[in-house]
């Protein structure tokens, strides 16, 4: 299950907690000095004040934003369903590993994610486990793609909605639309 927000990666939560504070100090006022330059505070790394709502647009584009990334993972860590971006992205990391390191790596997510009793089973069928577990006999770059896939899908359909519902989310766009 879930380990809460001690499973987060420190600099996400950081980043969660600087686009919180940038945010919540747009929605009340977006003030410039004097000489028109924007407060040092508000730069932070968000390049694109509009940048929330093409989140909207679709979930490739959110998790294509290292700021809807965090977020989004912020707020399944709320949901109770941090293991789904936290498999999807052991997946995305093990795609781009050397060889020689496939097995170790492909056993580790196996047993973080996908073996029965896993400390972070993700919602999968028991063919797509079947599947999974014997590519990680024989690993290859390709040996979690199904499963991915499966993962990615159950969060398009589910927790991206109602991500997008949230009042976290709406703050946001709606502080984005007034500026």
């Amino acid at each position: 299950m879930c380990r809460g927000l001690d499973s987060l990666p420190i600099t996400c939560l950081e980043r969660a907690k600087e686009l919180k504070a940038l945010f919540g100090s747009l929605l009340q006022k977006s003030d410039h000095s004097i000489n028109g330059q924007s407060r040092k505070s508000d730069k932070l790394r968000l390049n694109d004040i509009n940048e929330p709502l093409r989140w909207k647009e679709s979930f490739e584009k959110l998790l294509s934003c290292q700021n809807g990334l965090c977020l989004f993972r912020a707020f399944l860590v709320s949901e109770f369903s941090e293991e789904n971006i936290a498999f999807y992205l052991a997946c995305e990391d093990y795609r781009a590993t050397k060889t020689s390191k496939l097995a170790t790596k492909a056993k580790k997510i196996y047993e973080d994610f996908i073996c029965p009793d896993a400390p972070r089973e993700v919602n999968l069928d028991h063919m797509t486990k079947a599947i999974t577990k014997e590519n990680v006999e024989q690993p290859t770059q390709s040996c979690f793609d199904l499963a991915q896939a499966k993962i990615y899908n159950l969060m398009e359909k589910d927790c991206y909605p109602r991500f997008l519902k949230s009042s976290t989310y709406l703050e946001l766009t709606r502080k984005s639309k007034t500026g």
